[in-house]
């Protein structure tokens, strides 16, 4: 695991290239930059590929940790945008959230991780909500972004969801008034995990090489999962949550044939160019 170095940034560029004199905290990991805001600055962060916007921290983590993982491993820039700081949540407090989530994007290798600094328990999606996510999104470049599903049992979840869909549109507009080059990305996915809905997904990805680098991340959050039986959109079986997560996992890599698997869904169909290539045995 690489070593962080904690600093202090007297003078960070914003992404207007102007000299800011504010006092920030950071985690530095080279080539990454951890996060932990006060107040809303801008940005001080760096383009990736693949970008996860989720309510909270360890939502990520939960639905498409194994994913970012495997998406780090083969070199992609990943990032990870947590739009609260978990002020409101029942375990832990906002700190202690910050450090947990700084180790667990160690472990799955993701280059940039934010927070939006916006209200937990109580997310809108509206004018300043939308120009602060625009902001990072322009920021970030991303080329691909993931959601969480827009339908679920924590009001968080679902208002991220459609929150992140019209700041990914937004973003591309030359004369929105957020700072920033236009960017708009490429795909919007949705993370399927956990659903009870009769969705079904439009692909799987196989994290089976991942998969104990997904758990070991989940881990990372001590103060919200050691001894829980259910967590945001997994609700409780009896089960050791850590068990419950690795049932769940196999049940999605048995629709690919794979050990282990995290399901998305997009809106778009799907484009195959040589059907001589496609897996997952059908007889």
């Amino acid at each position: 695991m690489r070593s962080a170095e904690c600093g202090m940034d007297r003078a960070a560029v914003d992404p207007r290239g102007q000299r800011r004199s504010d006092l920030t905290l950071q985690f530095r990991i080279p080539h990454s930059t951890f996060r932990i805001p006060g107040a809303w600055r801008p940005p001080v962060t760096q383009t990736v590929d693949l970008l996860a916007i989720a309510a909270h921290r360890d939502d990520a983590e939960l639905t498409c940790g194994g994913t970012l993982a495997k998406a780090a491993r083969a070199d992609h820039e990943v990032g990870i945008l947590d739009l609260t700081q978990g002020e409101a949540g029942t375990r832990g407090d906002a700190g202690l959230r910050a450090a947990e989530a700084e180790r667990a994007a160690k472990v799955l290798g993701v280059a940039v991780r934010l927070n939006a600094g916006l209200p937990d328990a109580h997310l809108q999606n509206d004018e300043p909500s939308r120009a602060r996510l625009v902001e990072l999104i322009r920021a970030t470049h991303p080329r691909v972004v993931i959601l969480p599903f827009p339908v679920g049992r924590h009001p968080d979840h679902r208002i991220a969801s459609e929150l992140g869909r019209d700041a990914c549109y937004l973003a591309g507009l030359a004369r929105y008034g957020a700072p920033g080059a236009p960017h708009r990305p490429f795909k919007v996915l949705y993370a399927l995990a956990y659903r009870e809905d009769p969705v079904k997904p439009s692909f799987v990805v196989d994290i089976s090489e991942a998969f104990e680098t997904k758990l070991e991340a989940i881990r990372c959050y001590a103060s919200q999962f050691d001894g829980a039986r259910a967590a945001g959109e997994i609700f409780p079986t009896g089960q050791d949550l850590y068990e419950l997560i690795r049932v769940q996992s196999a049940h999605y890599g048995s629709l690919i044939r794979k050990a282990y698997g995290e399901p998305f869904f997009c809106n778009e169909t799907l484009e195959v160019q040589d059907v001589l290539q496609l897996g997952v045995q059908s007889l």
